[in-house]
């Protein structure tokens, strides 16, 4: 089965290959290093504005 590296887009195959779903050890290290950089990130609320949400909820009770 062929796939494209996310990083660099070459074409590589799935099978026989220990970095999938990169094409090289190199593309599998620059994609970790843009979540360790928060070049990515998960999209969800600031954890300040929940503390802040949660500490209304408790005061309302």
């Amino acid at each position: 089965m062929k796939i494209i590296c996310p990083v660099c887009k070459k074409t590589t195959t799935w099978e026989e290959n220990p970095w999938r779903p990169f094409c090289s050890e190199r593309c599998k290290l620059i994609d970790l290093g843009k979540w360790a950089s928060e070049e990515y990130r998960i999209a969800g609320e600031k954890e300040e504005k929940k503390e802040k949400d949660e500490e209304r909820e408790d005061k309302n009770k």
